[in-house]
């Protein structure tokens, strides 16, 4: 593996990123594991996370899997608790679980509109609140990245994830206010659309409209995991101590499309990165 950063940049670090089984979750954690951290991947398959454990273990020994739910308080009080008595510190936090699924609003059940927003809006909260009481506040130290979406105009036929990611921001901009005192930063990292393992959960219909995205960003192509993992990475980092209530937006100019200047370049000369 390969990374932009210089080696052990994270060395000694705890690192918790939910999510972390796979995709852009998995490529952080390995990125991180792989510059010197200790990362704890969280998620609910328990099958999922023991297959990534090894790509962890393999540059840090001391990394690990719990499974756990982010929608349910008692499960991340749990996770953070067993974490803190396992490694006594945590460092860093990287909310990147969430789901979702396309439809359109009209058709949209409430307790798929729950769903959505307990997993992506209520599961960070939680997360940040119980690593904050828990590890950052006594530390008097931490960084959190959240990991939203390209949600500025609106995202048709995702209405819910688009609210709830929407609700993130907000979030990350008031708990950098209320806990810069407590030396805790707090930013986002808003992908537009990627090439991830994500994109095979949904229909094969929606993932050839997907695969189009391209024509709509300035980069001419989707974006990588690794690219979003850099942008996460960076945040975490001391590069990024001055920085906290912001936003990186990792979407190759999709969230700045004009009708009066689309994109020409062709896919084939845009190569992502993805080391």
């Amino acid at each position: 593996m390969k990374s932009i950063f210089c080696s052990n940049l994270f060395a000694g670090k705890v690192c918790v990123v939910t999510g972390g089984g796979s995709g852009i979750g998995l490529r952080t954690a390995k990125e991180l594991a792989y510059l010197g951290a200790i990362v704890a991947i969280i998620g609910r398959d328990e099958e999922k996370l023991e297959q990534a454990l090894p790509s962890l273990t393999a540059f840090s020994p001391d990394s690990s899997y719990l499974v756990g739910n982010i929608r349910d308080e008692g499960s991340v009080d749990a996770c953070i608790s067993h974490l803190m008595g396992k490694y006594v510190s945590i460092d860093y936090l990287v909310n990147n679980a969430g789901g979702q699924f396309p439809s359109e609003a009209e058709k949209i059940s409430l307790k798929g509109w729950n769903a959505v927003i307990e997993t992506n809006l209520t599961g960070t909260f939680l997360m940040s609140q119980k690593t904050m009481i828990k590890a950052f506040k006594p530390q008097q130290r931490g960084a959190i990245v959240n990991v939203i979406a390209n949600m500025w105009n609106g995202i048709p036929m995702m209405a819910h994830t688009g609210a709830a990611r929407a609700g993130v921001l907000n979030l990350s901009k008031t708990l950098a206010n209320e806990w810069g005192r407590y030396g805790v930063r707090i930013n986002c990292v808003a992908p537009g659309i990627v090439k991830s393992s994500g994109l095979k959960t949904y229909s094969p219909k929606f993932q050839k409209l997907i695969s189009k995205a391209g024509a709509f960003n300035q980069c001419s192509r989707l974006g990588t995991e690794g690219e979003v993992a850099a942008a996460i990475l960076f945040l975490l980092s001391p590069a990024a101590k001055f920085i906290t209530g912001a936003c990186i937006n990792v979407d190759g100019g999709e969230s700045i499309y004009s009708p009066w200047m689309p994109p020409t370049m062709k896919q084939d000369l845009a190569p992502g990165f993805d080391e």
